[in-house]
């Protein structure tokens, strides 16, 4: 009896110090950066929902929802970036009506040393998890990251020299970026 009730204190008194927090949407901004050949383009895209949970100031995990469906082009107007936007939302690049979500769940993170630390997280595009690392910044109630994505990896073929050959100047990368502003409450 005597060493069931000091486990219990000790669950209890280890889960006092985790706690969720959830993602303020509005304030966290993604920022994405595709490259090709001949330039490239960025933009932003939206998260639909998150929560980051903390242990002892060490990030425990998380889940987040990213919205395709708000993927826009910022370095285009008019009808091209009408164009863009709407080839990357097509199943040539996102299949964004089939897979209007993607996500990404935190499964282990080393501790904050000068505010960094080194995330493993599970991410799903187009129904397809691989696994991913990235480093996170921690900025007050923010978490700053910026995570390389082999699109190749999520069934992501257009314009891809993995896939396609003697593309010449109409490849496209298949590594992208997501610049990543995480704002929590």
């Amino acid at each position: 009896m005597k060493h069931t009730a000091i486990a219990l204190l000790l669950m209890v008194g280890l889960s006092v110090h985790a706690e969720d927090k959830k993602v303020n949407i509005e304030k966290t901004t993604i920022q994405w950066n595709g490259k090709k050949v001949t330039g490239e383009h960025h933009g932003s895209i939206k998260l639909k929902s998150g929560s980051l949970n903390m242990n002892n100031g060490t990030i425990n995990g998380g889940v987040f929802l990213i919205d395709m469906s708000s993927l826009v082009n910022e370095d285009l107007s008019g009808g091209m970036k009408e164009k863009l936007e709407g080839h990357l939302k097509s199943d040539d690049f996102f299949g964004v009506e089939k897979y209007p979500l993607a996500k990404l769940v935190i499964k282990e993170a080393t501790a904050f040393k000068d505010d960094m630390s080194t995330v493993k997280a599970d991410l799903t595009i187009k129904g397809i998890t691989n696994p991913v690392s990235f480093d996170v910044k921690r900025v007050k109630s923010a978490y700053h990251a910026v995570i390389t994505v082999d699109r190749s990896r999520y069934d992501v073929r257009y314009g891809s020299g993995k896939f396609f050959d003697n593309l010449g100047d109409k490849t496209i990368y298949d590594d992208f970026t997501l610049d990543v502003m995480l704002v929590v409450e």
